[in-house]
């Protein structure tokens, strides 16, 4: 059973989505907060497998709430949901520990498969948003980024993997691009994950443009 809690100030947005869900197979809702300081609470006390956040609230917003959600370390994954499909918050939730993003009007089997895809410690970002996300919000300054230390303990290959993950490259792709096979550019990338201490493929993302590993704007 995959347990969700909803974070939104508005009743009826709330109400929309604990009916879906609720009517969902497999799904439950284990409680509902208006504003990111419930957000936090709740899900210290429920422990759910994926709080869906919006980002606008009042008092604590949702970014400031995904932060201490997923910096308690428990399994919890958050999945930000947004009016605007380039809104420069959502790039802030994702760097607070977000596992991805949606749309509000998404279609319920959209909602649906991308809760259980973040329930199951994947992302719900698509490739090609992910390169036009990080495109349009990652600012960095023209000095080069003090090395971090986590970079050492990658292999050769597992770097050259890294890069691959920041430009939006599927595990298809990078197996095409290495001649490799699919298993185990999967192991590459879980050993990648671990080392850097990602949660997943959107985390590996940020942390492969904060170490000027991927430039904004430049393509490969």
């Amino acid at each position: 059973m995959t347990t969700v809690l909803i974070a939104d100030d508005q009743p009826l947005q709330r109400m929309g989505f604990r009916m879906l869900l609720d009517g969902t197979p497999g799904m439950t809702v284990v409680g509902e907060a208006s504003n990111g300081s419930e957000a936090v609470r709740m899900a210290g006390q429920a422990r759910p497998d994926v709080v869906l956040m919006d980002v606008r609230m009042p008092g604590m917003d949702g970014i400031e709430a995904t932060r201490r959600i997923t910096a308690a370390g428990d399994r919890t994954h958050v999945l930000i949901l947004t009016t605007f499909d380039l809104d420069e918050y959502v790039y802030a939730g994702l760097r607070a520990g977000a596992s991805g993003f949606l749309l509000k009007d998404a279609r319920p089997e959209e909602l649906i498969a991308g809760i259980r895809a973040v329930a199951g410690g994947d992302s719900v970002v698509a490739p090609s948003l992910t390169r036009k996300l990080m495109d349009a919000f990652v600012d960095r300054p023209d000095a080069a980024p003090a090395a971090d230390p986590r970079l050492a303990a990658l292999s050769e290959r597992e770097r050259e993997v890294l890069v691959e993950i920041g430009h939006g490259a599927t595990n298809t792709e990078i197996a095409e691009r290495f001649t490799l096979t699919e298993s185990t550019v999967k192991k590459h990338v879980g050993r990648v994950l671990a080392k850097i201490g990602a949660r997943d493929r959107i985390q590996a993302v940020i942390f492969a443009y904060d170490n000027g590993l991927v430039r904004p704007n430049t393509g490969r």
